[in-house]
């Protein structure tokens, strides 16, 4: 069988034919190629088998990616929730991966275009761009398979660790170092056009930012006037009355997640099927792509990342119900807000932002600093690690010849990471049994300095 794999963009996205390699050998233009038509070049010669592998592998990485999405952010809406004893563990979980799933069908309206945010391998209304499905589409499915796995391998990595990271930022990372490595730096779209705040810098650099500090303040506001109102009122009453109001504010979280991030999964998947010429509609997804995603992020839910659970629910704050209420309720604001606004944020920043503000606003709390610095760091480096990570993953797949042997040999890399990382998490399992217990000295070496004290 003669093997064509396609060679890098030559003068794209500057408005250039794209240039390619026949199996001979020679260049061949793709300029005026509908996705469709082109999508089908390399069917005739070599067989669609090729292709259609390639697709396969793509939708069960993308799904895993949603998969490790689910677990790795249950923490965003439950952790708090589980802390204080409003919700048991297993019952935090399972609510929340029931809201996962009903999020995930609500609304499809940016998927088919989520990746535009940060890099140029698709056209305004979805398609992908002609000089990517001239090989089938196989030079498309190879940027978008080493992305997802750049995305997949920090979130298990952060996970292992126990800190909480932003899954959208592994993936818009893992796609970025794919298409840096794969189309050059012209590829990501860094500022778009200026008339707004887009591309990388606009949506993802400062809103990231941003959000955890504003987060943290409408917290903190929000943690020192409920400790003011209800001076004298016995704790008992207090603490039992914002458990239930905690229930109230996770689940809007968990809903506001499902519809969010499911939404990155179905977009992907459903290039990778445009560019194979497997699906033709760009206005509108595959009930099997929004089942399957809205599944997967579920039951990641469900199963729950219980050491990013501990680290958010007892490492940052000890958290009492008026504050676990408080922190949810800012989430949840400031989430609503910016979808509003158009603005993506990330869910674990949020989150992360409300807990430390509940702390620093509630009179007398202890925040542990080092661990706070710890998650800051993480969150520098979430990109930059995973774009590395997909760059890695494109070379890779691309010296094999960018066809199936390729993306079988980055697959299998990502199934050993997995495995390892999975095997290395068992030495120490943190699971619903133990989740909620001290923090002690081990986990965090210093002691924890105080938030400051507010007057009441």
């Amino acid at each position: 069988m003669a093997r064509r794999s396609a060679k890098r963009v030559a003068g794209w996205p500057s408005g250039e034919p794209g240039v390619f390699l026949c199996p001979t050998g020679n260049e061949h233009q793709v300029r005026g190629l509908s996705p469709f038509s082109a999508s089908r070049g390399r069917g005739e010669a070599d067989g669609v088998t090729e292709t259609t592998v390639i697709l396969v592998l793509v939708v069960i990485t993308a799904l895993g990616f949603d998969f490790t999405n689910g677990f790795h952010d249950t923490a965003n809406a439950m952790a708090t929730s589980i802390a204080t004893g409003a919700l048991r563990p297993k019952v935090a979980v399972a609510l929340s991966g029931i809201l996962n799933l009903i999020g995930a069908f609500l609304s499809v309206e940016v998927a088919l275009t989520v990746s535009n945010a940060v890099v140029r391998i698709q056209n305004s209304d979805g398609t992908p761009k002609e000089s990517l499905t001239s090989d089938g589409g196989s030079a498309l499915l190879l940027i978008v398979l080493a992305g997802l796995i750049g995305g997949i391998v920090w979130n298990l990595l952060t996970w292992l660790l126990g800190l909480p990271s932003s899954s959208s930022h592994a993936l818009f990372g893992g796609l970025i170092g794919a298409t840096i490595a794969g189309l050059g730096w012209a590829g990501v779209n860094w500022n778009g056009n200026g008339s707004k705040l887009d591309g990388v810098v606009g949506k993802v650099i400062l809103p990231a930012l941003m959000s955890p500090v504003i987060a943290g303040i409408v917290a903190a506001l929000g943690t020192w006037i409920i400790y003011k109102i209800t001076v004298g009122v016995a704790q008992r009453f207090t603490d039992n009355g914002f458990r239930w109001g905690q229930i109230g504010s996770a689940s809007l979280v968990s809903l506001a997640h499902g519809t969010n991030d499911a939404q990155k999964t179905m977009g992907v998947i459903t290039l990778a099927l445009i560019a194979t010429g497997d699906w033709t509609d760009t206005k509108n997804i595959p009930f099997w792509v929004k089942a399957a995603c809205a599944l997967a992020i579920a039951l990641g839910t469900y199963l729950g990342g219980w050491r990013i659970i501990r680290t958010l629910g007892k490492g940052l704050v000890e958290i009492a119900p008026p504050q676990g209420m408080a922190a949810e309720s800012a989430s949840a604001a400031v989430i609503l807000a910016s979808s509003h606004l158009g603005f993506a944020l990330s869910t674990t920043h949020v989150a992360t932002g409300s807990i430390l503000g509940s702390g620093v606003g509630k009179p007398g709390a202890q925040v542990r600093w080092r661990v706070a610095g710890r998650m800051v760091a993480a969150w520098l480096i979430t990109l930059p690690s995973a774009a590395v990570v997909g760059a890695i993953m494109w070379y890779i797949g691309h010296l094999l010849g960018g066809g199936l042997a390729g993306a079988l040999v980055v697959f299998a890399l990502l199934l050993a990471a997995a495995g390892y990382m999975y095997w290395h998490s068992r030495k120490t399992p943190i699971d619903h049994n133990n989740v909620n217990d001290e923090w002690d000295s081990a986990e965090a070496p210093a002691e924890p300095v105080p938030a400051g004290k507010v007057s009441s």
